[in-house]
């Protein structure tokens, strides 16, 4: 059984950076299409973005120009690298698989 884990998130000043891991148990020998979301505060999930199965990715306009997906075969695990980050960047963000499984989250908190 495929399973998520995601790491990395933390507290940080509104500019900063973070780089969230997602690594995928379970299954070594699949390149999985994986798509990362997020939950602000009191609202619904939405889409951050995704990573194919050949490296190919995309981000949503939000994110474009300050976040980067991006997948370590050997590792097994997908990376969130977010850059310049907002207030409005705070959330729980999890990783997915399209009808498979997703990750219990990680706290991002953008504050000064």
């Amino acid at each position: 059984q495929v399973q998520l884990v995601e790491s990395g998130g933390d507290s940080v000043q509104p500019g900063g950076s973070l780089r969230l891991s997602c690594v995928v148990t379970g299954d070594s020998d699949t390149l999985y299409f994986i798509s990362w979301y997020r939950q602000p505060p009191g609202k619904e999930r939405e889409l951050v973005g995704s990573i194919d199965n050949f490296g190919g990715t995309d981000l949503v306009e939000s994110a474009q120009g300050r976040f980067l997906i991006s997948r370590d075969r050997v590792k097994n695990t997908v990376y969130l690298q977010m850059n310049n980050l907002k207030p409005e960047d705070t959330a729980r963000y999890y990783c997915m698989i399209p009808n498979e499984a997703w990750g219990r989250g990680t706290q991002v908190t953008v504050s000064s």
